[in-house]
């Protein structure tokens, strides 16, 4: 069975690098959707990118390898999403948060 709903997509954009404490930033954000009770969430790591310094982090380069650019991909409702943003948005000190309107399409035995 299928089941349509409206729902967001967020994307956060950090580096690899990036910390709260001693916790990955994206591991963190990842438990904290969880414990919020987020519908999903995915890291994604990439293999080049550039920010608003416009310096390039690559895999290919051995000096910034380290910091090399991660997304977190986080899916649920407006509703959920609103509040989650809001609490964790304080704990990026640099980076970008997309958010996407979406009709997530909900499959389950039924």
């Amino acid at each position: 069975m299928r089941n349509i709903v409206k729902g967001q997509s967020v994307r956060v954009y950090l580096g690899e690098s990036d910390r709260k404490g001693n916790v990955p930033l994206y591991e963190w954000l990842v438990k904290k959707a969880q414990q919020e009770g987020i519908a999903g969430a995915t890291v994604v790591r990439g293999l080049m990118s550039y920010g608003s310094h416009h310096t390039l982090h690559s895999a290919k380069l051995l000096d910034l390898a380290s910091h090399l650019p991660i997304i977190v991909e986080l899916i649920d409702s407006e509703a959920k999403m609103t509040p989650f943003l809001e609490m964790v948005a304080p704990e990026l000190n640099e980076g970008l948060i997309t958010v996407q309107a979406i009709d997530m399409h909900v499959f389950s035995k039924g």
